[in-house]
């Protein structure tokens, strides 16, 4: 196996972990937080839980993308609901310590992901290259 296929199977597991996260949180505030919440959340946890395939199966960059933007936009939401504003009913949502380790999980995917996407082009540079020779 290609070293550079761990990068893929770490994408897969950190973005695994976080969907799973998700999953689990959401189990803990059904009844508790309004259903657009708790469907939010779920929606949310099984699209990063299905990422992994993508991510195992190396479909493409187009696929990397929309993972990574998706994800980037949750952590973005998360950073935002974390300080005052119309979202939150004007005070922050509670940090908890699930709610770091999906933040770190999701970190660690785009920070990978983004190294695959770099990576593969300039795999596909060099290759260009050698074509030409």
């Amino acid at each position: 196996m290609h070293r550079s296929f761990y990068y893929y199977i770490v994408a897969a597991v950190t973005t695994a972990i976080a969907g799973i996260l998700h999953l689990i949180w959401t189990s803990s505030i059904i009844g508790k937080a309004p259903p657009a919440i708790s469907i939010f959340f779920i929606v949310s946890g099984l699209a990063q839980a299905f990422w992994a395939l993508p991510m195992i199966k190396r479909w493409g960059r187009k696929w990397y993308y929309i993972g990574l933007a998706g994800t980037v936009i949750l952590v973005i939401l998360y950073a935002a609901t974390r300080v005052p504003n119309p979202l939150t009913g004007g005070r922050p949502a509670p940090t908890n310590e699930i709610g770091i380790s999906i933040l770190i999980f999701e970190t660690a995917y785009v920070a990978i992901t983004a190294t695959i996407l770099v990576r593969e082009k300039r795999m596909k540079k060099v290759s260009d290259k050698e074509q030409l020779r």
